[in-house]
C-alpha cells in the first residue's frame, strides 16, 4: 500500500506542511519508523524519539516545528486518538479473501446470498439463512438455519452464528466468536437455581427458545459469546463494541454504543443502558439494571441496580468516590491496629502499683 502525505491529511481533514507528494507505505512509532513510514508523534513527548528513527514524515501536535524536527513533511492534528483511528483506517490491510464462493463451502439450497459477497473455504450456511450484500465470510464459519446477516458484514475464521440470529449491517466478528449458543439455565425439582443443599438431585435444563438480535455497526471480539434468550431474544444495540473473551448471558438487553472490555461479563436477564462502559473483568449479576452512561471500572462487580451516569468500582460495586474512601481506610488499618495495641498496653498498666 502506498499513500501520499497530502492524501492522508485530506482523509483526516487535517493541515499538511512540506512535501505533500511524499509517498508512504505504513505507520510506525517514532523511534522505529523507517523512511517509508509515517511516524505517529502527536504529543511533544515524542519529539526526542523522532530523532532515533528515520521518519521523513510525521503526524504532529498543533504548532510543532516540523523543520526543526528534521522532517520533510508533517500532518498536524488536535485529537490524537481520532487521528489514530483515521490513519489506521487508511493503512488497514483487508482480509485476504477472493470474491465469490469457494468450492468447499456448503450452502443450503434455500439460503439467500446478496450481491458482491465473498465466502471462504469450509463455510457452512444453513437452510433459510440470508446473507446481506457485500458480506465477507472467512474460512470455517458456520451460520445456522434462518439466521440473517446484514450488509457489509465481516466474519473472521471460526465464527459461529446460531439459528434464527438476527444481525444488522456492517457487523464484525473476530475469530472464534459464538453468537446464539444456548443460555446457561438450569433448575431442580425442589426449586431454586442455586440451592444451598447440593444433595437435592440432578439439574434440569431450561432450553433456550429465543435467539439473539444485534443492531448495526456492532463488533464482537475473539472468543466472545452471546447466548440466545430463553423465550425472548438477547439484544445488543447499535454501535456496541465487545472485546475478546466477553460473556453475554441469556435474555440480556444491551443498549446503543456500549463498550465491553476484555473478560467482562453480564449474567442472564441484566438490562444495560446506552453508552455504558465495562472495564476489563467487570461484571454484572443477573436481573440487575444498569442505567445509561454508567462506567464500571476494571474488575468491578455490580450486584445491585446502578442509576444513570454513575461511575462504580470494587466488588460489590459502589460509587467511585466511596470506593476510594474505603480503600484509603483499608490502607490505614495496620497503623490503626498498632495504635490500638499500644493503647491496650497502656490501659492494662493503668492502676498497677510498683
Amino acid at each position: 500500500m502506498e499513500l501520499r502525505v497530502g492524501d492522508i491529511a485530506a482523509a483526516l481533514g487535517a493541515e499538511c506542511a512540506g512535501n505533500a507528494d511524499l509517498v508512504l507505505r505504513g505507520a510506525a512509532e517514532p523511534g522505529n519508523a523507517t523512511p517509508d513510514d509515517l511516524a505517529m508523534a502527536m504529543d511533544p513527548k515524542y519529539a526526542d524519539a523522532l530523532g532515533a528513527g528515520a521518519a521523513r514524515a510525521a503526524v504532529l501536535w498543533q504548532g510543532a516545528d516540523w523543520r526543526a524536527l528534521g522532517l520533510e513533511a508533517a500532518i498536524f492534528v488536535g485529537d490524537a486518538r481520532q487521528a489514530m483511528a483515521g490513519i489506521t483506517t487508511e493503512f488497514a490491510h483487508p482480509p485476504a479473501l477472493e470474491p465469490g464462493i469457494h468450492s468447499s463451502a456448503v450452502i443450503a439450497d434455500d439460503a439467500t446470498l446478496g450481491e458482491d459477497i465473498a465466502i471462504g473455504p469450509f463455510v457452512q450456511i444453513g437452510p433459510g439463512a440470508v446473507i446481506g450484500a457485500g458480506a465477507r465470510i472467512m474460512s470455517h464459519v458456520s451460520i445456522g438455519a434462518d439466521a440473517r446477516l446484514g450488509a457489509g458484514a465481516l466474519l473472521h475464521s471460526g465464527v459461529r452464528i446460531g439459528a434464527r440470529v438476527r444481525i444488522g449491517a456492517r457487523f464484525i466478528a473476530q475469530p472464534g466468536a459464538v453468537i446464539g449458543a444456548d443460555g446457561f439455565s438450569f433448575t431442580r425439582p425442589e426449586g431454586g437455581a442455586t440451592p444451598a443443599d447440593t444433595r437435592k438431585g440432578a439439574w434440569t435444563r431450561i432450553h433456550s427458545l429465543g435467539a439473539v438480535t444485534i443492531g448495526d455497526d456492532v463488533e464482537i471480539g475473539a472468543n466472545s459469546c452471546i447466548d440466545r434468550g430463553t423465550i425472548r431474544d438477547t439484544v445488543v444495540g447499535d454501535g456496541t463494541k465487545i472485546d475478546n473473551l466477553v460473556q453475554i448471558g441469556h435474555n440480556v438487553r444491551i443498549g446503543r454504543d456500549c463498550l465491553f472490555c476484555g473478560m467482562a461479563a453480564s449474567a442472564g436477564s441484566a438490562e444495560i443502558g446506552d453508552r455504558v462502559i465495562f472495564g476489563g473483568r467487570a461484571g454484572v449479576a443477573d436481573n440487575i439494571k444498569v442505567g445509561d452512561d454508567v462506567v464500571a471500572t476494571g474488575g468491578a462487580g455490580i450486584l445491585s441496580n446502578v442509576p444513570a451516569g454513575r461511575v462504580v468500582a470494587g466488588t460489590p460495586a459502589v460509587r467511585m468516590d466511596h470506593h476510594m474512601d474505603s480503600y484509603k481506610a483499608l490502607r490505614r488499618l495496620p497503623r490503626l491496629v498498632a495504635q490500638v495495641a499500644e493503647l491496650q498496653k497502656r490501659v492494662s498498666k493503668f492502676g498497677q502499683t510498683d
